[in-house]
């Protein structure tokens, strides 16, 4: 019998809360976590607001200066190696390791595996190029590659837990964290592992974020209140964010057997390139629509069968419609009208944390019986004619969900959770 992965922990470290409890009142009431940011200290830039993570500074790259809430442990010597996000997601896995009922103990024996994703930190990168340049490379950090390239996440973590079981990080930009998850789907349904920790984060920094104001792609509404709308007419572009969320992935049977709480199945994921561009999303959606019909066809449901889809829309007029169609084209077209939106309108765009994020969020809709609105939405665009798009969350309880992600280079990824049987 092939085992079955389920979802027995979580850890939030988001802009709409870090915990739990605070994190779903957010998506039940529909609370963003959008402030007005200046970016680099320059308030004539067009972009204004940002999903920030409270209760953490980083305000220099010297990591005697950082700060974290007072709950969290992190220990000095590992703070060395580590970027901000990744005090993000030590923070978020402590959480979800505590929600699981696992101790560091648990996790060495090799049976437990870890994959990461993260873009890792341009905040340190350039801060670390830049001193080598300014001394010829006469000195230099020697955690400076540790905590700042991409990859960051998983050796800091691995060492820190002990993690003998497989160990990776994923980087297919904002697609990353969803690939994460899949993936350790899959070495739990093949008997390779018996447990995986999977863990998305970002910088909440001006470096993260601003340079997709190059490409158009960020917001220059300056209201917090609207400028993330995802499949809004007047949608004008994503609000960035970090953080970290962590998720603990075992095989049902080991769950049962620790008499663990279980959030979620996941029931099936599919994967599908655009083969179109490297930045924008095909314009018909047809990677997005692949992927999404191979996660139905992974876990042996009909497009029907769903109750309710986390859109991965981002809120730019193009990938928003790109969605739209592919959701037509899966949904609309076999009769099917599941509850649609998009928490992006409640945390803005995490990039490489996005699709555990959202699975995170999906989790928890699945366990406690709600479905998140389509927050900030006034006005749909005329594409999305045709699907249901809740303005407001509702008491209903979801017994398939499928959450979207979708990345440059045309990555496209989608996850089935399943209530528990």
């Amino acid at each position: 019998m092939t085992p079955l992965p389920v979802i027995t922990g979580l850890g939030f470290i988001t802009s709409i809360g870090n915990d739990r409890a605070t994190v779903l009142r957010s998506l039940r009431e529909l609370h963003h976590g959008f402030e007005r940011h200046e970016f680099l200290g320059n308030p004539d830039l067009s972009v204004k607001v940002a999903g920030t993570v409270k209760g953490f500074a980083f305000p220099t790259p010297n990591w005697r200066d950082w700060r974290w809430p007072g709950e969290f442990s992190v220990d000095r010597e590992l703070l060395r190696g580590l970027a901000p996000h990744g005090v993000y997601a030590l923070c978020a896995l402590q959480q979800a390791l505590t929600d699981a009922g696992l101790a560091p103990a648990d996790l060495t024996d090799g049976r437990t595996g870890l994959f990461c994703a993260s873009a890792g930190s341009p905040f340190l990168l350039g801060h670390f190029l830049n001193q080598m340049h300014a001394n010829r490379g006469e000195r230099g950090n020697p955690m400076g590659i540790v905590s700042s390239i991409a990859g960051t996440l998983n050796f800091n973590l691995a060492a820190h837990y002990h993690i003998s079981g497989a160990v990776c990080g994923f980087v297919s930009a904002c697609a990353s964290s969803s690939h994460a998850l899949g993936y350790a789907m899959d070495e739990i349904r093949l008997g390779r592992q018996q447990r995986m920790l999977v863990v998305g984060a970002e910088d909440m920094t001006d470096e993260s974020i601003l340079p997709f104001a190059s490409l158009r792609a960020l917001s220059t509404n300056p209201d917090p209140a609207t400028a993330s709308r995802p499949f809004d007419v007047r949608r004008d572009g994503f609000v960035g964010t970090g953080g970290a969320v962590a998720l603990i992935v075992e095989d049902a049977a080991l769950a049962q057997r620790r008499g663990s709480r279980i959030y979620a199945e996941l029931a099936g994921w599919g994967q599908a390139g655009d083969g179109h561009s490297v930045a924008a999303s095909h314009p018909e959606g047809a990677g997005l629509g692949a992927a999404m019909r191979r996660a139905l066809a992974d876990a042996r449901v009909n497009a029907g069968d769903i109750d309710y889809v986390n859109a991965h829309a981002t809120s730019t007029p193009a990938g928003d419609r790109s969605e739209a169609l592919a959701l037509h084209a899966v949904f609309t077209a076999a009769g099917a009208k599941p509850r649609i939106s998009s928490t992006k309108a409640l945390t803005g765009h995490g990039l490489s944390l996005a699709g555990a994020m959202e699975a995170g969020f999906c989790a928890l809709a699945v366990a406690e019986g709600f479905i998140p609105g389509a927050a900030h939405l006034t006005e749909p665009d005329p594409v999305c004619a045709g699907l249901d798009l809740p303005r407001a969350s509702l008491d209903e309880a979801p017994r398939l969900v499928l959450n979207n992600s979708s990345g440059f280079g045309g990555s496209n990824v989608c996850h089935l959770l399943r209530r528990p049987s």
